[in-house]
């Protein structure tokens, strides 16, 4: 494939995809010590993923708005409601009153490469006119957000420029297929920035669109990744695994037997070596199921149950758009 063709390729995935990207403005009400309440605004990014109105952003870019207004490329504008969020996956599903738009095709983002060619679509700064591109490649797969590590099968990290109001827009390989959801930059790095996986988008909005809600399933522990330092500290038998650290006393956990200081080690047909593997096991798992456990305690290693219940809501910490 020659220079020519390969930027060919980029710019007809361009022209395909700017049509789907809006620019949404929301509006915050704060309180103010000296002037009461006040309106706080900020723009992002969005992806319009069906013709009849859908548009997928992320939570932390219409968390807590009062108002939230949609921009097409074509100049039009729509008031956006929002039909549903998901703070855990930082997903948010929007919708404005008109049909026939130009909605963008989700892609297979399982089936992504390091090293793989991006490019991030959005409205960077706010800049006016069309939304800016950036190109890149695929850096890692499967990365926690630094300072989190609840994004459920983690996030692809890319070094195609990911600024302020690039939150919401799409990642997208050069077929124009929307791979991910840009969500996050470091603010003092360079060229490492994060979306959310296509296939994780696609899993959150069917649960808002069928349940009005994303409905996980939930233990109710918190816990450790075990290593080396912490087991020579407390004297515990293994090197790997979650130890719980914290139980919820009305939780299925605790009705199971789960007690603070057990090491988990085995979730169903999952072996748990870190959170990362827990959290991937529970993902896979609906609301009544009944979940095996292994555990180690005092040495000792010990089998039990537990019936998966829903989540209670959670409220995360909020990211910088």
């Amino acid at each position: 494939m020659t220079l020519a063709s390969i930027e060919d390729q980029i710019t007809e995935a361009v022209a395909k995809l700017e049509e789907s990207v809006v620019s949404i403005d929301s509006t915050r009400l704060a309180r103010d010590y000296r002037f009461g309440v006040v309106p706080l605004e900020g723009q992002a990014s969005g992806v319009i993923i069906d013709e009849k109105g859908y548009i997928v952003t992320n939570n932390h870019v219409i968390d807590d708005a009062a108002r939230v207004q949609v921009t097409l490329k074509d100049g039009r504008t729509f008031m956006g409601q929002v039909v549903g969020t998901d703070p855990a996956t930082d997903v948010a599903l929007i919708r404005v009153d008109a049909n026939n738009l130009p909605a963008a095709k989700l892609g297979d983002s399982e089936k992504l490469k390091v090293g793989q060619i991006v490019l991030a679509i959005g409205n960077a700064l706010g800049l006016p006119g069309a939304p800016t591109v950036s190109m890149g490649v695929i850096s890692a797969l499967g990365r926690p957000l630094p300072g989190t590590d609840f994004v459920l099968e983690g996030l692809i990290q890319t070094d195609a420029s990911i600024n302020p109001g690039n939150s919401g827009g799409p990642l997208a390989d050069l077929n124009a297929n929307v791979i991910g959801i840009n969500t996050a930059m470091i603010p003092f790095a360079q060229g490492v920035g994060f979306a959310i996986p296509a296939h994780t988008v696609k899993r959150i909005i069917e649960q808002i669109q069928e349940n009005g809600r994303v409905v996980r399933p939930w233990l109710g522990i918190s816990g450790v990744d075990m290593n080396p330092a912490i087991a020579r500290r407390y004297n515990l038998p293994l090197e790997s695994g979650v130890l719980l650290v914290e139980i919820g006393r009305e939780s299925p956990a605790y009705e199971a037997g789960l007690r603070v200081g057990d090491i988990l080690v085995q979730l169903g047909d999952q072996e748990v070596k870190d959170m990362k593997d827990l959290v991937l096991a529970l993902s896979k798992l609906s609301i009544g199921d009944v979940l095996k456990i292994a555990l180690v305690r005092m040495g000792r290693k010990y089998d039990t149950s537990v019936r998966l219940v829903e989540a209670p809501s959670q409220v995360l910490p909020r990211r910088r758009r």
